[in-house]
């Protein structure tokens, strides 16, 4: 008897959530048979989605080869119809925003470029 491995077809990690629903969709309305991992409780596992054995995995990847192609097009003429209409988000954009939060920032890499560089320079 031949023992089928499960295979993996998409990593999780830092996927939005509604694209890890369109891929899931997507399988159940082709019937192909998967199963999801999850991080687990402290986040140290991979969570991703698995065939359960290789027999469909050129149809998978097919259609999320398709899928992706078709999300990229439409996030790419969601930011040129943004930009055309003057809407998309620049740096100042955002320091205005938060300026608070940007000076922090700036703060934060100050003093960390003063740590690691006070052994070797002398500030005084």
């Amino acid at each position: 008897m031949e023992v089928k491995m499960a295979v993996l077809l998409f990593r999780l990690r830092g996927v939005p959530d509604d694209e890890a629903d369109d891929v899931r969709a997507l399988l159940t309305q082709h019937a192909i048979d998967f199963y999801e991992t999850t991080s687990g409780s402290w986040g140290v596992s991979m969570p991703a989605i698995w065939l359960h054995d290789d027999s469909s995995i050129d149809q998978a990847k097919e259609l999320l080869a398709v899928y992706q192609e078709q999300r990229a097009r439409a996030a790419r003429d969601a930011y040129v119809a943004l930009k055309q209409r003057g809407e998309h988000k620049r740096l100042w954009q955002g320091i205005a925003a938060h300026p608070f939060r940007f000076l922090l920032m700036l703060a934060l890499i100050a003093f960390m470029l003063y740590v690691s560089l006070s052994p070797f320079i002398h500030f005084g």
